[in-house]
């Protein structure tokens, strides 16, 4: 695990619901609120859904057209667990708990400006390069 992403300090603030604020070993602070964690959660079944979407971590799902919006509980964990020193576990107020959120991952996602500006960035970046590739003559 780079220095980056090794957390000094992780605190989950379950019980007034306002999120999980991470101080980085590098001394960047991180602010998670329990409504993105659960949007971004890393298993299988979820990053699945959202490539089916092209959402980004992190982002709502998008609503079904031509249905009536349902009221939805905001998210909350029910329980938190370490896992080991390189990770985190939620149990969902929805029931959902196969998400391990590596701290490795929430770095990546962190949601502050500076860290999606840098993503966007290199994504930017990385769009450019695949273009110029593209039009390479053979």
């Amino acid at each position: 695990m780079a220095l980056a992403s090794q957390p000094k300090s992780v605190n989950v603030h379950k019980s007034s619901g306002t999120g999980v604020d991470i101080e980085w070993c590098d001394g960047h602070r991180s602010h998670y609120s329990f409504s993105y964690l659960r949007d971004a959660c890393p298993c299988a079944l979820c990053n699945e859904e959202r490539e089916k979407e092209h959402r980004k971590p992190g982002a709502p799902p998008r609503p079904v057209a031509g249905a009536l919006p349902m009221f939805k509980a905001l998210a909350r964990p029910t329980e938190v667990e370490p896992v080991g020193n390189y990770a985190v576990r939620f149990h969902w107020n929805d029931g959902h708990q196969h998400g391990l959120y590596s701290y490795d991952w929430l770095r990546e996602i962190c949601p502050c400006e500076q860290c999606k500006m840098s993503r966007e960035s290199v994504e930017g970046l990385e769009e450019d390069i695949e273009e110029h590739e593209r039009r390479k003559p053979n």
